[in-house]
């Protein structure tokens, strides 16, 4: 029986990775119902794209279609409005990451759901990626021993050949504390709960620092000479600016021609006074059984990847798996066991098709199709939403008030 599902949230991300294969590819197995979001036209353009109704109120969609899920992908700082809500109308949710930004976003959603009876799902798509799950083979193994520490480091770019994905931040919301906790806890998330999965810890104490280098008005002073605009389309450093971003006819007719009815912009200037996240961080974890991790994250970087060492009691794993630049390797990525007898073993994982390593496509099977085996338990449910962000809402407290942080007290549990 097919299940009906709606949409809180209508954006680029939403309709790529769900809506239009959830319509071509899960016909079978999912109804789409409905999609609401506060910008009607927005709405408009993903309803008319996937044959489904378009509502502006979020109550009346639930009251109209009664549906089995929602589907929450609207801005970080809202989703926990709206998955309170669906529990409490009595539907599941799936959420896209992070499943909130702060500890009393994140306490009422473990409290709404343990009230409700219903489930929240988190979709945590670098979990299904074959090279990440390879790691978590690797660990779950034995090789490695008891887990001493953990080392990783996240490069996001600012190199505009490459797409400047690091950059792409700070042209969009997620550059405001408000709207995302940061790049800590909108991108971090993803990484934290990676380390969390692996090891099959729980994450207790944070201490964290962060700065702001390269971008908003600072940046401009020291690195544009002054350069600064509204947005990119209209700016009069166009020609000069190395960051200078151009629209595709997508954004043009999604974004841009509907921005006038909720003065969201595709392209604001990375040079803006009211930037206020951080693009260089680094911070200490500490968890329940002993291991301790070391994590740095820099949106200001040459190129994009991410590497790992993870050091235990019988030996070392490293990774590194560059996204762009000279060294990413086209056909497959290593992992390398080093045991404590000075021999290598490495690991070769073909290269996979599709969006975060071949993680989207895998998650969407894991959530639309029924009864698919999951014995890495790759599926991500609440606690594991909560001990991803609450990693980076402690890192924001600690970077703020200069002290170790106490997750779980953080929390009140």
């Amino acid at each position: 029986m097919k299940k009906k599902y709606v949409f809180a949230g209508a954006s680029q991300r939403m309709l790529g990775m769900f809506a239009l294969p959830m319509k071509n590819e899960f016909a079978n197995e999912v109804e789409l119902c409905g999609v609401y979001d506060i910008n009607p036209g927005r709405a408009d353009y993903v309803a008319k794209r996937c044959e489904m109704p378009a509502f502006y109120d979020f109550d009346e969609m639930l009251n109209t279609v009664k549906p089995d899920v929602v589907l929450v992908t609207t801005v970080d700082a809202y989703h926990s409005d709206y998955i309170i809500r669906s529990l409490e109308a009595g539907c599941d949710v799936v959420t896209e990451k992070p499943m909130t930004i702060d500890a009393k976003r994140c306490k009422d959603i473990l409290d709404a759901e343990k009230k409700s009876g219903h489930k929240v799902t988190v979709t945590f798509n670098y979990r299904y990626a074959p090279f990440t799950t390879k790691i978590k083979e690797i660990i779950d193994s034995g090789i490695l021993g008891d887990v001493f520490s953990v080392h990783f480091e996240w490069l996001l770019d600012r190199n505009m050949s490459y797409g400047a994905h690091g950059t792409s931040y700070f042209r969009r919301w997620n550059s405001r504390m408000a709207k995302s906790g940061g790049l800590l806890v909108h991108k971090s998330t993803h990484h934290f709960d990676m380390i969390n999965w692996w090891i099959g810890q729980k994450p207790m104490k944070v201490s964290a620092f962060g700065k702001l280098n390269l971008y908003g008005a600072e940046g401009s002073k020291k690195y544009a000479d002054g350069m600064r605009g509204t947005n990119c389309r209209n700016c009069e450093f166009a020609d000069k600016c190395q960051f200078y971003y151009k629209l595709s006819d997508f954004e043009k007719e999604f974004y841009a021609a509907n921005e006038d009815k909720d003065g969201y912009i595709k392209d604001n200037c990375i040079y803006a006074d009211d930037i206020d996240i951080y693009d260089t961080m680094s911070l200490n974890v500490s968890y329940d059984n002993g291991t301790m991790m070391t994590y740095s994250l820099n949106a200001t970087c040459a190129y994009e990847g991410w590497r790992v060492a993870i050091n235990g009691s019988k030996g070392r794993l490293e990774a590194f798996l560059p996204e762009t630049g000279p060294e990413v390797n086209p056909v497959y990525d290593a992992i390398k066991f080093y045991d404590l007898q000075g021999n290598v073993t490495e690991y070769r994982v073909t290269k996979a098709k599709g969006g975060h390593g071949g993680g989207d496509v895998r998650l969407r099977k894991m959530l639309f199709l029924e009864n698919v085996p999951d014995p890495m338990g790759h599926a991500a449910g609440t606690m594991a939403g909560a001990e991803s962000i609450m990693i980076g809402a402690a890192a924001n407290v600690s970077i703020k008030e200069g002290r170790i942080v106490d997750i779980w007290e953080l929390l009140g549990e």
